[in-house]
């Protein structure tokens, strides 16, 4: 629903979890829970040099937190979003095609 901060924050970090997700599928690496997609974020930035991916997911991982937390106000969850299109753009030519 318009409006409804809680359910972008979350429809955010699927979208960035989704990507890591299938970068790490492509390459073989674990990425069933949380603490294996932090190790995914960490090989990606030893593998790119990018170290805005890092902050990237960390800000994806807050929206995540919004979700049951309810903290972030309008601007905070529409920044954060930015954050994960930039993400998802720096993730995309990782895809083997």
């Amino acid at each position: 629903a318009a409006g409804d901060t809680r359910q972008a924050s979350e429809k955010g970090w699927g979208a960035a979890a989704q990507m890591l997700k299938a970068v790490a599928e492509q390459r073989g690496w674990e990425h069933q829970n949380h603490a294996a997609l932090f190790k995914v974020i960490s090989k990606i930035v030893a593998e790119t040099g990018d170290r805005d991916i890092n902050n990237q997911f960390a800000t994806a991982n807050a929206l995540h937190q919004n979700f049951y937390e309810n903290w972030g106000d309008t601007k905070y969850v529409l920044d954060g979003l930015k954050e994960v299109r930039k993400l998802i753009d720096r993730l995309e030519p990782l895809l083997e095609t």
